[in-house]
C-alpha cells in the first residue's frame, strides 16, 4: 500500500473515531420547516465545539409540544426543545428540566415582562424565543358603510361596544369577533380583556381571580354577545380570520402574523387593544421557550447552544422570519416600526403587557377559564357564579 493510500485510510479512521466519540445534542424545534438560518447556526456551533454535534428535528406546531412532553415523560427527552412557556412549571416540578442561569447583562437585555413568562420559584426555566402580543384589527370599509370614522378605532370597551352595535345595525355584519371555543386562543383573549380591566389571575403564588374585575370581564362578554358572530362557542381566533377577510366581522383581536395574510383589496387597520372601565391599556405576553432537559449528560452544552442561537442578531432573524414580536427592547423594535408602522401596537404592547400565568397543569387552567366563558355565553351561569367556580378550581391547580 502506498503512502497516499495509507494516509487516506488513517485520516478516515481518525474521522470515524472522532464521530463515534461525539456527544449528540438533540434539538426539537417547532414549525413546518427549519427556521431561517438555524442550520447555519448549528453548523457554526458544531465547528466551534468539537466533540459535540447538534442534531435538529423539526416537528409541526400541532404536534410539537405533545411529542416533547411524551419523550420527556418516557425518560427519552431531547437535550433541548421549543415548548410553550406555560408548560415549564410542570416540567420543573416533575424534575425534567434544569434552570437556565442568566447573567445580569443577559437579563437586562430582555423586556422584564418577557422574562416573567419563564420565571418560576426564583428560577428562569427557559430562554424565551417566540413572543406574541395582540392588537385590534378593524375593517375600514365596514366602518365607512356604518357611518363611522374609518380612521378612528375604538379605544375603550364602551367605544368598542357602541361601534359594534352600530355596525351590526347598519351593515348586518358582526361588529366584533368573539372567541368562545375550548381552545388556547379563547383563554388568551379572556386574559387580554381581564388585564385591560385591571384584573389578574395570580399575585405571586396567590390566586386572585375571584375579583370584581373578573366578574366585570365576563359581564362584558354578555354585553358584546348580541353584536358578535352567531354561536361564538364554535369559534377560536383562527376560525374568525376568514370571517374578517370576507367582511362578515368588522373587528377582531389577533397577533402580528395576521398582517401578511389579508386578501388584496381589504381595507384594514390595526390599533392598541381597548381597555375596560377599571383598567388601562394592557396586553398579554405569550412565549415559546427553549427548555433544557435533565439527564441527557449534555445539559451545559445545551444551555450554551440555546444562548448561541438566541444572541440578539440571531434572535432577530428568527423573529423576522416568523413575524414574532421582538423579545429585546433594544434590538429590533425601532427597525421593524421604521420598516412597517403596523408593527407599532404589537411592540408597544410588550411594555404594557403581563405574562401568561404559570400553573402546574396548564391544560387544566385553560379548561377552567374556557368553561367559565362558555357557561356565561350559553347562559348556564352568571358571571359571579362562573368566576367563583373558576377561582376554586384555580386554587387547587395552583397547589
Amino acid at each position: 500500500m502506498n503512502k497516499l493510500a495509507m494516509g487516506i485510510l488513517l485520516a478516515l479512521a481518525a474521522s470515524g473515531a472522532q464521530a463515534a466519540n461525539e456527544k449528540i445534542i438533540n434539538f426539537i424545534q417547532c414549525g413546518s420547516k427549519a427556521s431561517p438560518g438555524i442550520e447555519e447556526n448549528i453548523s457554526a456551533f458544531n465547528q466551534a465545539n468539537p466533540g459535540y454535534k447538534v442534531v435538529l428535528e423539526v416537528v409541526g406546531w400541532d404536534q410539537c409540544e405533545q411529542k416533547v412532553t411524551t419523550l420527556a415523560s418516557a425518560g427519552n427527552a431531547p437535550a433541548l426543545a421549543q415548548v410553550g412557556s406555560r408548560t415549564l412549571s410542570r416540567f420543573y416540578q416533575n424534575d425534567l428540566i434544569v434552570p437556565v442561569p442568566l447573567s445580569a447583562a443577559e437579563k437586562s437585555s430582555y423586556y422584564p415582562a418577557v422574562l416573567d413568562t419563564v420565571h418560576y420559584e426564583g428560577e428562569y426555566l427557559g430562554l424565551p424565543v417566540a413572543l406574541s402580543t395582540r392588537a385590534l384589527f378593524w375593517n375600514k370599509a365596514l366602518f365607512k358603510q356604518a357611518g363611522l370614522n374609518p380612521e378612528q378605532p375604538p379605544k375603550t370597551w364602551q367605544e368598542l361596544l357602541d361601534d359594534s352595535r352600530i355596525i351590526k345595525e347598519k351593515t348586518g355584519a358582526a361588529g366584533f369577533g368573539l372567541t368562545g371555543k375550548a381552545f388556547s386562543s379563547t383563554t388568551h383573549s379572556f386574559l387580554l380583556w381581564l388585564y385591560s380591566n385591571g384584573g389578574a389571575v395570580r399575585d405571586g403564588d396567590k390566586v386572585v381571580f375571584n375579583s370584581p374585575q373578573a366578574v366585570e370581564t365576563l359581564e362584558w362578554y354578555q354585553k358584546i354577545l348580541p353584536y358578535a358572530e352567531p354561536g361564538p362557542v364554535a369559534y377560536d381566533a383562527e376560525a374568525l380570520r376568514p370571517l374578517f377577510h370576507q367582511g362578515k366581522v368588522a373587528m377582531f383581536m389577533s397577533g402580528s402574523w395576521e398582517r401578511g395574510q389579508f386578501p388584496a383589496g381589504l381595507e384594514w387597520g390595526v390599533a392598541p387593544l381597548p381597555y375596560g372601565p377599571h383598567g388601562k391599556p394592557s396586553n398579554l405576553l405569550v412565549t415559546d421557550s427553549l427548555a433544557i432537559f435533565k439527564g441527557t449528560g449534555v445539559e451545559d452544552k445545551a444551555i450554551a447552544f440555546a444562548k448561541f442561537i438566541t444572541t440578539p442578531d440571531r434572535q432577530l432573524a428568527y423573529e423576522k422570519g416568523y413575524g414574532f414580536t421582538p423579545v429585546r427592547p433594544d434590538h429590533g423594535p425601532k427597525q421593524l416600526v421604521a420598516e412597517d408602522a403596523s408593527w407599532k401596537p404589537f411592540i408597544d404592547g410588550v411594555a404594557l403587557g403581563k405574562a401568561e400565568p404559570l400553573f402546574y397543569d396548564p391544560e387544566q387552567f385553560q379548561q377552567t377559564i374556557n368553561t367559565a366563558i362558555q357557561q356565561v355565553l350559553l347562559n348556564q351561569a352568571t358571571p359571579e357564579q362562573a368566576v367563583k367556580t373558576a377561582a376554586q378550581a384555580l386554587e387547587q391547580n395552583g397547589k
